[in-house]
């Protein structure tokens, strides 16, 4: 059975559309360095600061 990790102890960034923090998801385990955006939503608007 996989060790159990905390939602607290996973790792977070800031959403280049919204500005609001985002953790770690199993499903970005092997592109979490190119993740930018929270959701596909953030992803399809312009991010407010370049």
């Amino acid at each position: 059975m996989a060790k159990m990790v905390r939602k607290t102890d996973l790792p977070t960034k800031i959403c280049r559309s919204c500005g609001l923090p985002f953790a770690w998801r199993r499903k970005w385990s092997r592109t979490w360095d190119e993740v930018k955006f929270c959701s596909e939503r953030c992803r399809r608007t312009k991010p407010k600061s370049g």
